[in-house]
């Protein structure tokens, strides 16, 4: 009875080693061999002229320092860059991305158009918006959008990017 006790212990004991090494090496092969992300996207939507004008306004902005609150080619955060974009074209949006972030109609990020919004949570482990972007293309499995970062100024990145794909809440349409 004793042998038999301490054959289900040992039992047990192994059982439990090979579900935990299971395990941990899934994890890793996971991590290391993500495939790269994708997005469904519609890529039959037509781009307005309005949106194309806007989108082409904001690009003039490329490479433009980050500055907070600016508005102009001295400086310019990302809010600013939204609201200076569209007032060139007769189009007044809030100036903050808190205002924004409730401004014209959610969509689902598969219905995005070029010069739609796009909204982001960039502070750690919160889902509050505190970022905006302009979709500049959309392309098969991909979104490019232009902002202004706090690092490298007004630039186009991915929404297929780790960081921003993780960063992603939610995209509107103010056209």
């Amino acid at each position: 009875m004793k042998q038999l006790h301490k054959l289900k212990h040992i039992f047990v004991l192994g059982f439990t080693l090979i579900c935990l090494s299971s395990c941990k090496s899934k994890k890793q092969y996971a991590s290391k061999n993500t495939p790269g992300r994708t997005i469904k996207v519609n890529t039959n939507l037509e781009v307005s002229k309005e949106a194309s004008d806007i989108v082409k306004y904001a690009k003039s902005f490329n490479g433009t320092r980050y500055k907070y609150g600016g508005t102009t080619k001295r400086g310019m955060d990302c809010s600013g860059l939204i609201y200076t974009s569209f007032k060139k074209h007769d189009i007044n949006l809030p100036r903050t991305t808190s205002a924004l972030k409730s401004h014209g109609n959610w969509i689902d990020i598969k219905d995005v158009n070029v010069g739609d919004l796009v909204f982001f949570a960039t502070k750690k482990n919160s889902r509050k918006v505190n970022h905006v972007g302009i979709v500049t293309r959309v392309g098969s499995g991909d979104i490019k959008f232009i902002h202004a970062s706090t690092s490298k100024g007004v630039i186009i990145s991915s929404l297929t990017e780790r960081y921003w794909y993780y960063a992603y809440v939610q995209a509107r349409r103010v056209l």
